[in-house]
């Protein structure tokens, strides 16, 4: 497998990423409106709590926090939806899929589109979120609250497997409905269960902590090596400019 052509494939597909319009709004307004309002939503709790806000703040911090490991399930559906059957509606997949690049390229290529811009909007809401939050709360701790160890493990560990994981369930539903809204519906189902833990976390079920973390990371890497071994076997171009006529 060759790196370069599947990075070839993923630089032409994120140029095409500013035209859609839906898209590309989604990817700066999910990540940014998780840092304002749940910053602000802290800010307001510990302003309101005084200084007993300190025994329960974590909670609520570490809770928010998880949503832009939600935010990385979440954004990448379309974009990978987009990437086999929104070329197939209009008409730009066939020349790809003619060419002699293989089947693992492209699918890496398509991966690539998708995770590289959603983890660069989670990553880059992530810093404005924790600065906000730090401003927040510095009056409730007397010491900054990020970075530490949790928020690592979500964002270089958990947050970039769930996106991957997203992204190759995205790319197996494209591959095999004829319009985007059923591949954005059927994909959408992905971060279900990353809901469930939030909602845990909220309830002060002891699933967020970075013990839990890097255990639930681990079953997602199982699950993302699987998933693209899956999808290089089940992929038939041959299939796909015969059948979507």
């Amino acid at each position: 497998m060759r790196f370069s052509q599947a990075w070839l494939i993923a630089r032409h597909d994120i140029r095409l990423i500013r035209s859609r319009k839906g898209i590309f709004y989604s990817l700066i307004a999910m990540p940014l409106g998780i840092s304002l309002g749940f910053s602000g939503l802290i800010y307001y709790i510990a302003a309101s709590g005084g200084s007993s806000a300190a025994s329960y703040l974590p909670q609520f911090i570490d809770a928010f926090s998880f949503w832009f490991v939600i935010g990385a399930a979440s954004l990448p559906t379309t974009i990978a939806a987009y990437g086999i059957v929104g070329e197939k509606v209009e008409k730009s997949l066939e020349p790809l899929l003619s060419t002699p690049t293989t089947d693992g390229e492209i699918l890496l290529g398509k991966a690539l589109s998708a995770f590289v811009p959603t983890m660069g909007a989670v990553w880059a809401g992530s810093v404005l979120y924790m600065g906000l939050v730090d401003w927040g709360v510095w009056g409730t701790f007397g010491h900054l609250y990020f970075p530490n160890l949790d928020i690592a493990i979500l964002l270089l560990v958990l947050a970039p497997l769930v996106c991957l994981y997203s992204v190759e369930v995205s790319i197996l539903v494209s591959a095999r409905v004829t319009d985007v809204r059923s591949a954005q519906q059927y994909a959408g189902l992905v971060f279900l269960p990353l809901i469930l833990l939030y909602v845990a976390g909220e309830l002060g079920k002891p699933v967020l902590n970075d013990t839990n973390l890097l255990i639930i990371g681990g079953v997602f890497a199982l699950i993302v090596l699987a998933l693209f071994s899956t999808a290089t076997k089940t992929f038939h171009r041959e299939e796909i400019l015969t059948r979507w006529k």
